[in-house]
């Protein structure tokens, strides 16, 4: 019995657990963002928190068009720009790699390499730091830090992590104050120079980790006096460590290869 006609291949890869499907732009389908649900799907799909689409984009190594699990659009990904790197570096043998992203080129430098495990610390640009709001979320007021890092944030600094934490965060992702949504982060200052983090990610949900967030989080805690440079951050998928040189952001983390298969769309 033969198989499905049509196929679209795919490489998986995940940086500190933030896990990405990469797929050649030219493949993508009259319906991105349905197709991104699909595939993202972690029962009736290959399951990650989000596809990068590739384009070529001559000068940069390769173009870049991140949709969440949900089928929106996102500006960029910290870690999803980690992990396209991680693939043109084992396709093409590069150790810099420039990526055309929704927030602007990035440059990823290759640091370190053990086998499929790439090391990357990645140029950010610069970071906008917004001074402290409130939001009110049903009988609560939360306290938090609006952070653009290329796509918006907001850092609440707690004591300790809430067992309902993913509510709230769901619930500032609803309270209509964000008009472009907003990735949430939960941070405990551990020390000065290491923070914990809980994600709660547009379009995604609660994530293992994240390369923006990681820099939002390590930003609002510099910029308050809560910790400095460089600051290392830990959340359940890793750590990440955040740099900052004048007005630049720089993130260093993970990037591993996952697995190649192909997709079947008849289905």
């Amino acid at each position: 019995m033969s198989g499905p006609s049509v196929a679209i291949p795919f490489v998986k890869a995940s940086a500190c657990g933030n896990d990405f499907l990469l797929i050649k732009g030219a493949l993508a389908p009259a319906d991105v963002g349905a197709f991104t649900r699909r595939i993202c799907d972690r029962h009736e799909g290959v399951g990650a928190d989000g596809v990068e689409w590739m384009f070529p984009h001559a000068p940069a190594d390769v173009e870049i068009r991140l949709v969440n699990a949900d089928g929106s659009a996102a500006e960029i990904s910290g870690n999803g720009t980690r992990c396209v790197a991680a693939y043109i570096c084992a396709e093409r043998g590069l150790e810099k790699v420039s990526i055309l992203t929704g927030a602007g080129l990035k440059v990823c430098a290759l640091t370190a390499r053990h086998e499929s495990e790439y090391e990357f610390e990645m140029e950010m640009g610069a970071v906008e730091v917004w001074p402290e709001s409130t939001i009110s979320v049903g009988d609560k007021t939360m306290h938090g830090l609006p952070v653009t890092m290329g796509n918006p944030h907001y850092v609440v600094f707690v004591d300790e992590f809430a067992q309902d934490w993913k509510v709230l965060a769901a619930r500032i992702q609803d309270s209509g104050q964000f008009k472009l949504g907003v990735n949430i982060e939960f941070v405990k200052v551990d020390s000065a120079r290491d923070v914990s983090v809980r994600f709660f990610e547009r379009g995604v949900g609660e994530t293992q980790s994240s390369g923006t967030g990681s820099c939002a989080v390590a930003a609002a805690a510099m910029a308050t006096g809560r910790a400095q440079s460089p600051v290392r951050v830990h959340a359940a998928g890793g750590t990440q460590s955040v740099r900052k040189d004048g007005s630049q952001i720089f993130l260093r983390g993970p990037a591993q290869m996952v697995c190649r298969g192909e997709f079947f769309l008849g289905r």
